[in-house]
């Protein structure tokens, strides 16, 4: 049976049959069409491509122009999952309208929906995205682009009055329309409170096992990008070592002239190549190799 192109109300369905929901980054067409061959839900286009992609120490320095961008080239990868665009920072938190003309960017990019970051604060954001007929998924915890003000990539939630508002946020998030909301970075026993609070899919990223599904950044998973190991991530290969290894076998050959060999070359016609060798060397190749652009220009 073919599998069907995931969809935010399908997502739902999931968590009412209680099936966990498997989501990660990616920022290109070659990452993107191996994932969404793997069958994963959902695809997020991360402003952590800020830090894995373009060498950022923040997800902030990252422009819509270069989110659009690489959504373009992961929505050219993909016919299954789900894609959600990540909207960066000051691309809706600043004003409703632009809020919205971003967001519909990201639509016409590919992606069929949208992530923003923040709780109550941002409901009306979230109504304007869902009233523009926008599928939006919230994100609340540890929340990126607002690093600055936590101070670090510091947990999130670990007083009763953070938990208590973490739980109000997901119920607020949940009635403005959002179809999922990511929980980053909070202890697993507030996370597994949300869970049961929101009828909408829970998605966690350093948030315990009692999430609804989970996403990592694929590049953090797979070993490619090291700077940044958090206590929640787990590397599932070790494909940034291979790299390394093909990079440094293939530079070997170069050196010692093994590679490329005669197996990985193109063959001359036999029959024509007496008459090539002849004329290379016979001819005068500065004379006509100035005769060969004079008659190119001429």
């Amino acid at each position: 049976m073919a599998f069907q192109k995931m969809t935010a109300k399908k997502l739902v369905e999931k968590k009412q049959k209680g099936q966990k929901i498997v989501t990660i980054t990616s920022y290109d067409y070659a990452f993107a069409k191996i994932v969404d061959e793997s069958k994963i839900d959902l695809i997020l286009v991360g402003d952590s491509l800020s830090m894995v992609m373009l060498g950022h120490k923040t997800t902030l320095a990252v422009t819509m122009d270069e989110m659009i961008h690489h959504t373009r080239a992961v929505a050219r990868g993909v016919n299954n999952a789900l894609i959600v665009g990540d909207m960066p920072f000051l691309s809706y938190k600043v004003d409703i309208k632009d809020a919205v003309y971003n967001a519909g960017r990201f639509i016409q990019a590919g992606a069929e929906a949208v992530k923003v970051e923040g709780g109550t604060e941002i409901l009306p954001i979230v109504d304007a995205l869902v009233r523009a007929d926008i599928q939006v998924m919230g994100h609340i915890g540890l929340t990126p682009q607002a690093v600055y003000k936590f101070g670090g990539n510091l947990v999130q939630g670990k007083t009763v009055e953070a938990a208590k508002k973490l739980v109000l946020d997901a119920k607020n998030l949940e009635k403005a329309g959002c179809f999922a909301i990511v929980l980053e970075s909070i202890p697993w026993q507030v996370a597994k409170l949300i869970t049961r609070s929101v009828s909408v899919p829970t998605i966690g990223i350093g948030a315990g096992p009692h999430c609804d599904g989970q996403i990592l950044v694929i590049h953090d998973m797979l070993g490619i990008y090291t700077d940044f190991k958090p206590k929640f991530l787990k590397h599932f290969g070790n494909v940034g070592e291979e790299i390394r290894k093909a990079v440094g076998a293939y530079k070997d050959e170069v050196e010692r002239g093994t590679y490329p060999d005669l197996e990985h070359a193109y063959e001359f016609p036999k029959g024509d190549l007496e008459s090539v060798e002849t004329w290379f060397s016979s001819a005068d190749l500065d004379a006509e190799a100035e005769r060969a652009k004079a008659k190119k220009h001429g």
